[in-house]
């Protein structure tokens, strides 16, 4: 299939087609990430993802969803992107949706216009990694956008009609600035409103940057209780509408879900039983966490 390196793509999407038509990452400076540091970003030629296009077409035919990598690939021109889309959708009968990363630099240089183009050629949904609303941990964490740039990128793609699907991570403060974490990202996703909210807890890699700061005791990491604890306080501050919330990937210690804000109050209650219980033994052990 082409693919160069290891393929990350977002856990709902585990069931698609993966079509690689950007390597890597543009921005690639996030000290929490190691996914694309090993490899030097590139936009695929017209020619190559066609090629791409047909090898999927002759293994997969009835594919039904498709998910456009690597890490931005919303980075490619509007016009190259809906030239993939036509072709895919005329390709592949069964096709019912298309779905891509956004970095908030990517979408912040796309007009309305441009994503609702988008999405009027069969793009459903946008995922955008927003990890922390705290200016000073998206600085620490060299993202390279501030908050009000943030909010300003998922409202964005909100107002176009796409899907969106936002990302948190838990711990990403270390146990210093965990509330103000919490607070802070809580204010993002409320302004933004997105339609899918996941949150997912820092896992380091050694190779990870942010290692160092881990090593140097300049980042304190989450205990399972902790991270519960901050989870807790991130949904008792949101404020959004109909909004899907989900808690259960596998870097998680304690699998959660609901739709906010119809029930928060169930989901406050679970993390609240946990916590008082103090029983660790019903969390994901340290060694099933995965990324």
């Amino acid at each position: 299939m082409f693919y160069e390196g290891a393929i990350y793509r977002p856990p709902s999407e585990a069931g698609s087609l993966i079509l690689q038509i950007t390597v890597g990452c543009r921005h690639n400076a996030c000290t929490f990430c190691s996914v694309f540091k090993d490899k030097r970003f590139r936009i695929k030629s017209e020619q190559e993802i066609e090629e791409i296009i047909s090898i999927a077409l002759a293994e997969y035919p009835d594919a039904e969803r498709i998910f456009l990598a690597d890490g931005d690939a919303l980075t490619v021109e509007t016009s190259v992107l809906v030239k993939i889309l036509d072709r895919l959708y005329r390709s592949f009968s069964r096709l019912e949706r298309v779905g891509i990363y956004g970095g908030p630099k990517d979408i912040r240089q796309k007009s309305i216009e441009e994503l609702k183009e988008l999405k009027e050629h069969g793009l459903n949904i946008v995922y955008l990694g927003v990890e922390s609303g705290s200016a000073r941990i998206l600085k620490t964490v060299h993202k390279g956008v501030t908050p009000e740039e943030m909010i300003a990128a998922g409202q964005k793609v909100m107002a176009s009609g796409l899907l969106l699907s936002c990302t948190v991570i838990i711990g990403l403060g270390g146990k210093a600035y965990s509330q103000e974490h919490a607070i802070e990202t809580a204010k993002v996703a409320s302004a933004i409103n997105p339609h899918y909210l996941a949150g997912l807890t820092l896992i380091v890699k050694p190779e990870a940057p942010i290692m160092r700061s881990v090593q140097k005791g300049e980042l304190e990491l989450l205990s399972p209780l902790e991270a519960l604890t901050e989870i807790k306080t991130l949904v008792e501050h949101l404020q959004v509408t109909d909004c899907i919330f989900r808690c259960n990937h596998a870097s998680n210690y304690l699998p959660l879900k609901a739709t906010l804000p119809q029930e928060g109050a169930m989901l406050i209650n679970i993390i609240d039983k946990v916590i008082q219980s103090n029983q660790t033994g019903q969390l994901r052990p340290e060694g099933s966490r995965a990324l």
